[in-house]
């Protein structure tokens, strides 16, 4: 009797790395100036998925490994190799990096993009956006393979959400001398005394006769100046002025 072996695995408390599970993604060659990148793409394009890296430590990555391993020996065929080679990378902190992904479509059968959920199961939007550095937890299925090459995908079944790392917008620009914007506008405040003069000022909007008469300003002497153009003066004269 052939040994029994879970095809479903949990991984817990990891680093999400670069997902993009809000939507299905595709390699683009022309992307970033053309240097190539994933872009936003219908779940039909070729090559199209959900799909997200995650860091593991060496403990973590081994029993993975391990498990996995079982998988491809219990679906294996005579035609496969025994052995697969080692999927995961590891980075200059002396982890590993994993891969899982989930197609957009099978043929011509859409796929249920992966669960998201918050630490207290709770479902989350289905254009959620995790970021990089957010801790999570992840579910996935084993499916051993051998075409041009052997191993074991992981196919992402859901993201459980333990450390969310808010999304952090990049500014294009250094750091420079000028202006800076303050938290609060210098001119919003009111003083109490400009609040009461708007008070005061309430009662000739409405047309009521204040209690007590206005007191007529000193007339000001004003040194005579050429007179003010007319609506009707040509704009030349008014540039000679300004540059005499």
């Amino acid at each position: 009797m052939a040994e029994e072996v879970n095809m479903y695995y949990t991984l817990e408390n990891v680093e999400a790395l670069y997902p993009r599970i809000n939507a299905t993604y595709k390699f683009d060659q022309k992307a970033n100036g053309g240097k190539g990148g994933s872009v936003k793409c219908d779940p039909l394009d070729d090559g199209a998925a959900y799909e997200l890296s995650f860091v593991m430590s060496n403990a973590e990555a081994k029993a993975l490994f391990k498990a996995m391993k079982a998988a491809y020996d219990v679906k294996r065929e005579k035609s496969w190799p025994d052995k697969f080679p080692l999927p995961f990378k590891k980075n200059d902190d002396g982890n590993f990096i994993g891969k899982a992904k989930l197609k957009g479509a099978y043929g011509t059968d859409l796929t249920k993009p992966p669960l998201q959920v918050d630490a207290k199961n709770n479902e989350l939007p289905k254009d959620f956006q995790l970021t990089t550095g957010s801790i999570v937890n992840l579910a996935f299925t084993f499916v051993p393979y051998s075409m041009r090459d052997s191993g074991v995908s992981l196919r992402l079944n859901g993201v459980q959400v333990i450390d969310y790392k808010p999304l952090q917008s990049r500014s294009p620009f250094g750091v420079v001398d000028g202006y800076v914007a303050q938290p609060d506008n210098p001119f919003s405040d009111t003083t109490s005394t400009q609040s009461e003069s708007d008070d005061d000022d309430s009662d000739d909007i409405f047309g009521d006769e204040p209690d007590t008469p206005a007191v007529e300003e000193p007339k000001k002497v004003v040194k005579k100046s050429a007179p003010a153009p007319s609506d009707d003066e040509d704009l030349s004269s008014i540039v000679e002025d300004w540059d005499d």
